[in-house]
């Protein structure tokens, strides 16, 4: 990792002291540049890290660094992809987390949280958006298909090195309606993001170590009947997740208490499943060291809000 930061730097000061020269010479300066920033591999210096301050800070630089050599060099799809989906993450972990952890006691806290929601939804938009329009780039029509709701025809060219895009962007929709059930606008395009992923599961099953499963269980257990809640559904995408990332991943048991557990008012099973979270060690999986520790820090904030969630009694909670 540290030959990779050490070759960026490289390039960009050679990319800088070259700048009198050929246009030709700058584009292929800015291509290693981008080439080296958005090689696969390089989000592990991200996720496997278990400080989610010191990753939260650092990551709007990285973003905007990869959106400034983006906008020289808009088709390249290393970039695209890099720079979509770290969006999607960056709204994820330190926006939406945090807003749903916020204190809403006074006005000024309150205006706190709505401020993090809309910019969480704001930065999953823009996310998602940058991989459409990579994918549109990369199969001219897609985008046009998709909004006609021609789906299968739409996602029928996409082959293994488009399935990043489909799931990132399918993730980033997600977030970003879950944060404003009210945007009647988002809500009607929810059949395009789940033909994202449902072609994201029918290509690799397996995908993420079970991240696609996580996604069921979500879109499943949040939603309301008539709009494709399916309970039944969610537990089994849970046991899937379970039985592909067997007890490295705490991110089903968490998605599964905050969706599932809560609609069937079920304080019981709500606490055995963060229970499930706080012991799975953040070590246990090296690349998902992050998110098991942020899924740890909001266990514990959502095991001391039990009665947010359930009107508890004597005996609830065995």
């Amino acid at each position: 990792m540290k030959i990779r930061i050490s070759f960026i730097f490289a390039c960009v000061v050679l990319f800088i002291v070259m700048g009198a020269y050929s246009c030709s010479i700058k584009k292929m300066a800015m291509n290693q540049v981008a080439n080296a920033m958005s090689a696969p591999g390089g989000d592990d210096v991200f996720t496997g890290d278990n400080d989610p301050e010191l990753v939260g800070d650092a990551m709007p630089f990285l973003i905007k660094m990869l959106e400034s050599l983006l906008a020289s060099i808009p088709n390249h799809q290393g970039l695209q992809l890099k720079t979509g989906s770290l969006y999607v993450m960056y709204a994820a972990a330190f926006l939406n987390g945090p807003a749903e952890m916020h204190k809403e006691e006074t006005d000024e806290e309150y205006e706190k949280k709505e401020f993090l929601m809309q910019r969480a939804k704001n930065l999953y938009l823009r996310g998602r958006d940058i991989l459409l329009n990579a994918l549109d780039k990369k199969h001219p029509g897609f985008l046009k298909k998709i909004k006609g709701k021609r789906f299968k025809d739409a996602v029928k060219p996409m082959g293994q090195d488009d399935i990043d895009f489909l799931y990132w962007a399918g993730l980033g929709w997600l977030g970003a309606f879950g944060l404003d059930l009210s945007d009647m606008d988002l809500a009607i395009t929810w059949p395009r993001a789940k033909a994202l992923m449902d072609k994201v599961l029918e290509m690799d099953e397996n995908y993420g170590n079970g991240a696609i499963h996580n996604f069921y269980i979500r879109y499943y257990g949040s939603r309301p009947k008539n709009m494709g809640g399916n309970i039944k559904l969610a537990r089994e995408h849970f046991q899937k997740a379970l039985d592909i990332s067997g007890v490295k991943s705490s991110s089903p048991y968490l998605s599964l208490a905050t969706t599932v557990a809560v609609k069937e008012r079920n304080p019981g099973e709500f606490k055995k499943l963060l229970d499930h979270v706080l012991a799975i060690a953040p070590e246990a999986d090296k690349e998902g060291r992050l998110m098991n520790t942020l899924n740890r820090r909001k266990s514990r904030w959502l095991l001391s809000h039990l009665e947010d969630f359930f009107l508890l009694e004597e005996g609830d909670i065995k």
